[in-house]
C-alpha cells in the first residue's frame, strides 16, 4: 500500500522535487558572497529579507506561474492562487537564510504540500500529506508522504532514516535557535540544559529548524528544541523583549519553517511537539498577519522527549519567577 500511494502521488512530488531542485540551482552561487547579506525588505513576519531570499523567492514565483492550478504561501509573498488548484504548497525558499549568507551548509528549500480547500486559512499542519527538505549546499533530500514512511536521498543513495537510541540528557546532542529571541530569558529556560550537556554532549545553534530537523532523523542530533513562543507566551516582559530584539516583531518559528520538517520527523518515527507537549497537528498552517508563531520539541525517541519536556517546564517555572507570568 505503502509503494501504491508513493506512485499515486508521484506527478505532485515530482514537482516539488523540481522546484526543490531549481531553488537549489539558482541559490548556490551566492552562497557565502557579501551581496547575499543585503537587506531587501521584510516579510510578513517582520524578519528581515536579505538579497539572498529574494533570489530564491523569485524562482519559486517563476517556476510556479507557468504550472497552471496551483496555489503557494511564502512568507514574501503572501498566499498566491492560480487557476482552480488542487493542491496547495506552503513553501520556505530559503529556511536558513544566514547560514546560506554565511557560506555554510545548514540551510534548505522547504515545501509542504496539502489539498487545497476554498478557505486555505482553515487548513491546519495535520491536512499535510507530502514534505519535503532539501538541503541547498548539499545532495540531500528528505521527502515524507503521509502514512507512508520518508524517503532519503544523500549524494544518489537512498538512506535510511536513523534515529537516536539515548535517553539520558547529560549526553545529548541537541540544537536550539538564538535567531529573533531574546538570549537572557532564553538562556533563563535552557541553560540548565545546556550547562547539563555541555561536556558529555553539546549544544548548537545551526540557523535552521528544518536542517536541526532533519539531523535527528539522520541520527547526527538527539533533539531540536524551540521553547521561544511559549517563552513569550507565559509572561508578558518576556513578550515584550522579544518585541525589543525582533525590532517590533516576535522572530518565533512559523509554520513554513515547520510544516514539511515535522511530517518528515514524524514518518521517520520521532516524536514531535510544542514546547507544552501537545502536537502541532490542529495548527494553522497559514499564518493569519501577526501570528501564527510556534513552539515546537522534536526527539528521537518518547523517553527523551518527555525528559526533555521536563526541563522546560522547570526552566518556564524559572522564567516566570525572574520575569513574571502572565
Amino acid at each position: 500500500m505503502s509503494e501504491e500511494l508513493w506512485e499515486r502521488n508521484s506527478k505532485v512530488i515530482e514537482m516539488v522535487q523540481q522546484l526543490a531542485g531549481a531553488v537549489r540551482e539558482v541559490v548556490r552561487p551566492h552562497l557565502g558572497s557579501a551581496s547575499a547579506r543585503g537587506i531587501e525588505g521584510h516579510g510578513a513576519s517582520g524578519d528581515p529579507t536579505f538579497s539572498i531570499d529574494h533570489v530564491a523567492e523569485r524562482e519559486v514565483e517563476e517556476f510556479l506561474s507557468v504550472r497552471g492550478d496551483i496555489a503557494y504561501y511564502t512568507e514574501d509573498r503572501g498566499l498566491v492562487v492560480l487557476g482552480e488548484p488542487e493542491y496547495i504548497l506552503i513553501i520556505d525558499p530559503i529556511d536558513g537564510t544566514r547560514p546560506a549568507a554565511a557560506g555554510l551548509e545548514s540551510c534548505c528549500v522547504s515545501i509542504a504540500v496539502a489539498r487545497f480547500a476554498p478557505d486555505p486559512e482553515a487548513l491546519a499542519l495535520g491536512d499535510v500529506f507530502l514534505g519535503l527538505v532539501g538541503e541547498i549546499k548539499n545532495e540531500a533530500t528528505f521527502t515524507a508522504l503521509k502514512g507512508s514512511g520518508v524517503r532519503i536521498d544523500v549524494e544518489g543513495l537512498r538512506v535510511s532514516p536513523l534515529l537516536s537510541e539515548k535517553t539520558e540528557l547529560n549526553s545529548i546532542f541537541w540544537t536550539a535557535g538564538f535567531r529573533g529571541r531574546p538570549a537572557e530569558p532564553l538562556v533563563t529556560v535552557i541553560g540548565e540544559l545546556i550547562d547539563l550537556s555541555s561536556v558529555d554532549g553539546g549544544c548548537f545553534d545551526l540557523g535552521s529548524a528544518t536542517f536541526c530537523i532533519t539531523r535527528v532523523v539522520k541520527g547526527e542530533m538527539d533533539v531540536y528544541v524551540d521553547v521561544g513562543q511559549r517563552a513569550a507566551e507565559e509572561s508578558a516582559a518576556v513578550k515584550e523583549k522579544f518585541l525589543e530584539v525582533g525590532h517590533g516583531a516576535i522572530l518565533n518559528n512559523y509554520p513554513y519553517d515547520l510544516a514539511a520538517a515535522a511530517l518528515i520527523a514524524e514518518e521517520a518515527g520521532a516524536v514531535v511537539s510544542d514546547a507544552y507537549g501537545k502536537p502541532l497537528g490542529d495548527h494553522p498552517l497559514i499564518p493569519r498577519h501577526g501570528s501564527g508563531q510556534m513552539s515546537s520539541i522534536v526527539s528521537a525517541n518518547p523517553v527523551l522527549h518527555q525528559k526533555v519536556l521536563d526541563q522546560v517546564d522547570e526552566g518556564i517555572d524559572r522564567l516566570k519567577t525572574r520575569y513574571g507570568g502572565r
